[in-house]
């Protein structure tokens, strides 16, 4: 059975390791985010480094195991040390499109998405790219970064697509969902799927 994997990025407005307020807001709400989501139904796994903590802005270095050295989008122009990388990147498979749209959409991950621009900087690159996987099939951080700047340069395919336009795992598509429905999209996107 098909798994979803999904890559998210994003280049925050001041490095991981700045001690400003707001910063440390989104670190403190990012961990809040990433223990509610670790529980909700159709999450199966999510890239961690190999010891797991460690420093904030220690990514590029880590051992991430399973799901490969640690890589960013070409348009990535920031730092990449410890002190200077301003970047969330996450990675995770799911048992579907319907209950990853759901997770997102929903609790505290939909609370953080409103208040994504107190520490993401706006920008015309996308933000998420999904595909299908192998059951059991680990995806590496350089599919991730692939498959975003393939939906970059060339659109939603079954190759590479967002909630918003997405594929079943046959490569067929499911339509164009309303933005932020929460379980109402989700429904219609697994609706789309059969």
């Amino acid at each position: 059975m098909p798994q979803l994997a999904l890559y998210t990025f994003g280049v925050l407005t001041s490095p991981l390791a700045d001690p400003a307020p707001l910063t440390r807001e989104f670190y403190d709400w990012g961990e809040a985010v990433y223990r509610e989501i670790g529980q909700h139904p159709g999450h199966l796994a999510h890239a961690e480094t190999a010891g797991g903590g460690g420093d904030r802005g220690m990514l590029f270095g880590a051992d991430w195991g399973p799901w490969g050295e640690f890589a960013v989008p070409t348009w990535y122009g920031k730092g990449r040390t410890v002190h200077t990388t301003a970047l969330a990147a996450t990675l995770s498979r799911w048992t579907g499109l319907g209950p990853a749209i759901d997770a997102v959409y929903s609790g505290l991950h939909r609370k953080a998405l409103n208040r994504r621009y107190d520490w993401f900087e706006r920008t015309a690159h996308p933000s998420h790219v999904c595909w299908w996987v192998s059951d059991g099939v680990t995806p590496t951080w350089q599919d991730g970064v692939s498959r975003l700047e393939h939906l970059h340069d060339q659109g939603p395919a079954p190759h590479a697509f967002t909630f918003h336009h997405s594929f079943t795992p046959e490569g067929t598509s499911t339509g164009t969902t309303p933005r932020h429905g929460g379980s109402a999209q989700a429904a219609h996107v697994e609706r789309g799927r059969r």
